[in-house]
């Protein structure tokens, strides 16, 4: 094996051992904050799809194909009912709110201690 590999297989058990709650709130929370910081939304998408890959990764290992599909239908659709809900209760709760029904989520399916 190669010395990249070793660097590459090490990197990916490290990021197999992060919470993906931790992931999804990153890249929902993240994706906006840089957004809104930045100023560049699709800088914001970027953090969004990266972190949402990781977690993507996660719950295939963590739950297969069809916890997969679940929780990656739950963060792209709170990523777009995040944009209706602002209107009504403001950016930062629609984000928030979004984030924290996805963590829970993410929780109770793939972080569980014993799955």
């Amino acid at each position: 094996m190669s010395a990249a590999a070793d660097v590459l297989g090490t990197a990916v058990a490290a990021a197999e051992q992060v919470p993906a709650a931790a992931l999804v709130t990153a890249g929902l929370v993240g994706g906006y904050a840089t957004a809104r910081a930045t100023g560049v939304r699709p800088l914001g998408g970027v953090v969004l799809a990266a972190a949402g890959a990781a977690a993507a990764h996660t719950w295939w290992r963590r739950g297969g194909p069809g916890t997969t599909a679940a929780l990656g239908g739950l963060y792209v659709l709170g990523f777009g009912l995040s944009h209706p809900l602002a209107k009504r209760i403001g950016a930062w709760p629609s984000v928030l709110a979004v984030t924290a029904v996805n963590a829970a989520a993410n929780t109770v399916l793939v972080d569980r201690p014993g799955r």
